[in-house]
């Protein structure tokens, strides 16, 4: 290899032209603050820094990579040395290359004097000393050094799934760039742009540089799209040339292991350049393409259209030039020459220019990037981010759609109509292929959303003329906003191009019309249940058990004769109940005692009453700190009836109301939707229901409410059965022994605030089965006596991070039987719509108190006296123990007279020493009692004082609003945040839950766990005013943001707005319907 003598190292260059050079080249170069605000294509939802450079000054225009400019929705600035900041649009990004522009307004440069870098793609020899200028690791501006080891390197491959370059070659240089320095210009001493930086090898130095000959000619099919007369862009036009191959340039060495001629390679050798050493090679071929089933992988090029071609560049400025003609393709196939006449496609066709978001996730046309990566057909439905609705039937990214309810999909706008035809919380198959595992379909359920998640279906369109997609809805909806999807008419996907090349992308008519045999209106989710039944593998043998088991639930034993006990703990004949008012007496004397099966009695009984909950949770309604978006377990029905069914639940199962619960049974093989009523905001179970009239009139005739059996209680050494669900829906049953009845419980505060357990008793026993299964506890007659719960927590290890672990232990059933008899009876608490019926749930006074339990021997020592010391081990002769004060909740009644350390004694005069004794008290209080207020006798600081605690009144709803701003999931401060003791004084109604990735709280560092207190000086003590003020602020203008760390630190950031991509809107639950509204509260249409 010859080097030219004028690319020589330091000795042509000297340090004061480098010098002069880097002067204008660095008032050129641009730090890019770029916001991909959707995932699209090969690319994901995020916020990135890189660099880019001016390369025409007078019309703004910045070249960079393709992978910064993203071929998504991207918000972006530009930051020139002298801190300046500017808003920078896309203006074209390369389907194929890794380049692009961004353009700017040349006159909101006010403060720089900025040059422009001219590209001189020829001046890139071997051996060329260049230096690297750019946003290197974060730092600004930096500069490399390096020199041109390399003119003819393959392109890189980044990832198998992701976005690489191809049929190009690429320069190669040992400068050490690292990540942020992508669009790095790489100039020569005369600060001229030899190549475009554009990514580099983690385990070398080794950096790879796009070669500038199709970039300098994209930019000149640019600068003459500017209208000088209106200073305006017109619509893009660079022509781009594609047959869908992708090809290798091989040694001549390999090309005669591949077969090729000697005369062949001789005619080549004297047609080429002297320094060509080798040729092009096909590589892949995507199916359906111009090349498929004429070209194949190592077959080697000899000419096109009669020219001798070995180098990626002619060949490329020939396809580009023959954009919809033919080409005669003439190449060497093991030895044997083929010729072949191919038709140019073009390459923006099958390059994807708009999405279709619906439920969070984002569905396009499958692009030409991905079918090389996937060697799929292009145009395919392809799904760029699953969202809730397809995440939640397990669709991944990637996925290819083939088949919605039992219709085939050929395109996104097919997959819309079909999706529209669907009513509210129907269940649908879907079929799905990925490249994984690319020859067997895939089956899911999909379920449509039933509560107002996600904002109706959109359609997102690219518009390079202003830089910004344009929004608008998919979906027309004739009546009202309430109406269901299946009274939405379709609107087709806006300003499409009717192109015959590419008939995957193009609809010239309404969606649906080329279907003779597809009808409109809605599809009728019961045909479907066969086909949603086989989905879920509930084959003939499945449904067989299910017989069993309705027979073995339905036959009538008349010769069994069981004493029971309702929840009270009275004894009552069975053939009495059948008049018991909320059937939870109903049940044991309906199931045959078979000893036959092997099944013992309480197993039995306790199958009737069985359900397997699946609970999900949308990721835009993730609140109260929640972690996980998917949980399982087991429940018990308690009631059942003609229109009502309840099912009692932990909260490690159904831990917040915003969630999509479906609740299967063992006794009848049915899956059906449940809503949440009642959440304990304290103990650790919850209240969902049902409505029977989902199960049918075998279904219901199946299931039974499970007997209660809260008197009277465990005791240690009894013997109970502990029994659960399977996955399989089995029941699974085991003897056990009862360890302690009335344990403490002590969970610690998790890194994380989130809902935990406090203040109570519960019961261990000597064996279970393990630390994720939940069930029951009964008696061998199948009577429930406590509820086999999973709690969650965090336990740490030295420097190691918290880590999430599970533990179970059981809640004694007379907790939940006093909510069951409020909601059965009526109370004067707020209503709930239920089943079409409204009733009045009931609300639980709290003593918003953690409490801890301490021996009585160490009470003494602290000065406890001795008539107080024997008065409460008569009292609990067993424990021993006091209750403390461990802490109060932040802005409830009890911090402002409770202090920590404090010795609970008694209340009205009756001694106290667990938790059961404070809840007790607690549900007897009515609002005249002493205004509401207990009356506790506490030891503080060695003196006993007579204290009025007031109660805290709590629903069962759970958090019942938020709002949505700049992509920041913000809520009132709900209890495990409060427990921490700490509010702000300046307001702590607006709390920061999560944030999203790819809009501002994600790009300017407004992250969770923290309280916005203020907006651009203005006070926001709760969400009512942080609506009202942040509905004065405008798109894209800066907003000043006070905000407060949980450990009380104060910060001021400032972030910018963006109401196109991330309108403002709340969610809220209405008691009245039962649903949750969004409600837009501010965006902006451009």
């Amino acid at each position: 290899m010859e080097i030219e003598s004028d690319a020589l190292g330091p000795s042509s260059a000297l340090a004061d032209d480098w010098r002069k050079a880097l002067n204008r080249v660095v008032s050129a170069v641009v730090v890019i603050k770029s916001t991909v605000t959707r995932a699209f294509d090969t690319e994901s939802a995020g916020s990135i820094h890189a660099t880019g450079f001016i390369v025409d000054k007078s019309l703004g225009i910045i070249l960079t990579n393709r992978h910064v400019v993203k071929p998504g929705p991207v918000v972006a600035e530009a930051m020139f040395l002298n801190r300046e900041e500017i808003p920078i649009y896309p203006l074209y990004r390369d389907p194929v290359h890794d380049f692009g522009f961004f353009r700017f307004d040349p006159v909101s440069v006010q403060f720089m004097q900025y040059e422009e870098i001219p590209l001189v793609p020829e001046a890139a020899t071997v051996g060329l000393e260049i230096r690297v200028v750019g946003n290197d690791s974060g730092e600004k501006i930096s500069i490399l050094a390096g020199t041109l080891a390399r003119l003819d390197r393959d392109a890189p491959h980044y990832k198998k799934d992701a976005y690489n370059d191809f049929n190009t070659f690429y320069m190669q240089a040992a400068s050490g760039t690292k990540g942020g320095s992508s669009g790095s210009p790489v100039i020569d001493c005369h600060g001229r742009a030899v190549a475009l930086n554009a990514g580099s090898k983690t385990s070398s130095a080794s950096a790879f540089f796009l070669p500038l000959e199709r970039v300098v000619r994209a930019l000149s099919c640019l600068q003459k799209s500017r209208d000088k007369t209106t200073e305006s862009w017109n619509a893009i036009d660079i022509k781009r040339g594609t047959l869908q191959m992708t090809l290798m340039h091989k040694g001549f060495d390999e090309t005669r292991r591949l077969g090729l001629k000697h005369e062949t390679e001789q005619m080549v050798r004297q047609a080429s350049p002297a320094a060509e050493t080798g040729m092009l090679v096909v590589e892949s071929v995507v199916p359906g393409g111009p090349a498929h089933k004429h070209l194949e992988p190592g077959d080697v090029l000899v000419r096109v259209n009669g020219e001798v071609i070995t180098q990626f560049l002619r060949l490329e400025t020939l396809l580009d030039d023959n954009v919809g003609a033919n080409v005669v393709f003439e190449v060497e196939r093991g030895g044997q020459p083929r010729e072949c006449t191919l038709r140019v496609q073009d390459l923006h066709l099958i390059t994807p220019d708009f999405f279709l978001e619906v439920s969070g996730g984002v569905i396009h046309p499958l692009s030409y990037q991905q079918a090389r990566n996937f060697r799929f057909e292009c145009g395919l439905v392809y799904v760029a981010e699953p969202g809730y609705m397809l995440s939640r039937a397990g669709v991944p990214r990637h996925a290819i759609i083939k088949k919605l309810a039992g219709e085939e999909v050929s395109n996104v706008e097919g997959f819309l109509s079909i999706l529209l035809k669907l009513s509210k919380g129907a269940r649908v198959p879907l079929e799905y292929n990925t490249y994984t595992d690319r020859y067997r379909s895939k089956s899911v359920l999909v379920t449509m959303d039933r509560h107002e998640w996600y904002a109706m279906p959109q359609w997102y369109k690219r518009n390079d003329a202003y830089g910004v997609w344009k929004i608008e809805p998919a979906v027309q909806i004739e009546n009202s906003p309430s109406a269901p999807l299946d009274s939405a008419k379709v609107i087709t996907q806006p300003n499409r191009i009717a192109e015959g090349e590419n008939e995957a992308f193009i609809t010239d008519s309404p969606v649906g019309s080329d279907s003779k045999d597809r009808e409109s209106g809605s599809i009728d989710t019961g045909s479907l249940e066969a086909l949603a039944l086989e989905s879920d593998q509930l084959g003939v043998d499945t449904l067989k058990r299910g017989e069993c088991k309705r027979r073995r639930v339905l036959d009538k034993n008349a010769e069994q004769s069981i004493v029971m006990s309702d929840c009270k703990g009275e004894p009552m004949e069975p053939t009495l109940t059948g008049n018991l008012p909320d059937n939870r007496g109903e049940g044991v004397n309906d199931v045959a005692l078979s000893t036959g099966s092997g099944a013992s009695v309480a197993e039995n009984i306790l199958e009737a009453s069985f359900a397997m909950f699946e609970v999900h949770i949308p990721p835009s309604t993730m609140l109260d700190g929640v972690q996980t978006q998917h949980s399982l377990g087991t429940g018990i029905v308690v009631h059942h009836s003609e229109n009502l069914g309840l099912v009692a639940v932990d909260r490690n199962t159904v831990a917040i109301a915003v969630s999509d619960v479906m609740l299967s049974f063992a006794a009848y093989p049915v899956e059906i939707p449940a809503e949440v009523v009642f959440l304990h905001p304290v103990h650790n179970y919850a209240l969902v229901a049902y409505n029977p009239e989902s199960l049918g009139s075998a279904g219901v005739a199946a299931i039974r409410a499970a007997v209660l059996l809260s008197e009277p209680p465990i005791q240690r050494g009894e013997s109970v059965h502990l029994a659960g669900l399977s996955r399989s829906l089995q029941v699974i049953l085991r003897k056990s022994i009862v360890t302690d009845p009335g344990a403490a419980l002590n969970i610690g505060y998790t890194e994380y605030p989130r809902y935990r357990a406090m203040n109570m008793e519960v019961i261990e026993l000597d064996t279970d089965f393990g630390h994720s299964f939940s069930g029951v506890l009964s008696d061998e007659f199948g009577r429930v006596k406590a509820l086999w719960a999973r709690f969650s927590t965090q336990v740490k290890y030295g420097d190691t991070p918290a880590e999430d672990m599970q533990f179970t232990r059981g809640i004694p059933i007379h907790a939940i039987c006093e909510v069951l008899d409020k909601i059965l009876k009526g109370n004067s608490g707020p209503s709930l719509l239920i089943n079409g019926t409204k009733r009045n749930m009931p609300t639980v006074r709290v003593l918003e108190a953690e409490l801890y339990p301490t021996l009585l021997s160490k009470a003494r020592s602290f000065g406890l006296s001795d008539s107080w010391v024997q008065a409460l081990a008569k009292k609990d002769p067993v424990r021993r123990q006091v209750l403390r004060v461990k802490g109060c909740l932040a802005g409830s009644k009890a911090e402002k007279v409770l202090e920590q350390g404090d010795m609970l004694l008694a209340i009205d005069g009756h001694p106290i020493t667990c938790f059961q004794d404070v809840d007790y008290a607690c549900n007897l209080m009515t609002e005249n009692d002493n205004n509401g207020r207990l009356k506790l006798t506490v030891f503080r600081q060695g003196m006993e004082l007579e204290v009025f605690v007031g109660l805290d009144v709590r629903n069962g709803f759970g958090t019942t609003r938020m709002v949505n701003w700049a992509g920041g999931i913000i809520q009132n401060s709900h209890p495990a945040v409060r427990a921490l003791g700490f509010l702000p004084e300046e307001g702590h109604g607006v709390y920061i839950n999560r944030w999203s990735h790819g809009s501002p709280a994600h790009r300017y560092g407004l992250y969770a766990l923290q309280w916005i207190v203020e907006i651009n000086g203005k006070s926001t003590p709760d969400l009512d005013t942080f609506v009202e003020v942040t509905k004065e602020l405008d798109h894209g203008t800066f907003v000043r943001v006070k905000t407060v760390y949980l450990n009380g630190k104060p910060r001021v950031l400032t972030m910018k707005q963006d109401l196109h991509y991330w309108p403002t809107w709340e969610l809220c639950f209405d008691p009245e319907t039962a649903t949750w509204r969004r409600k837009i509260i501010k965006a902006h249409i451009p």
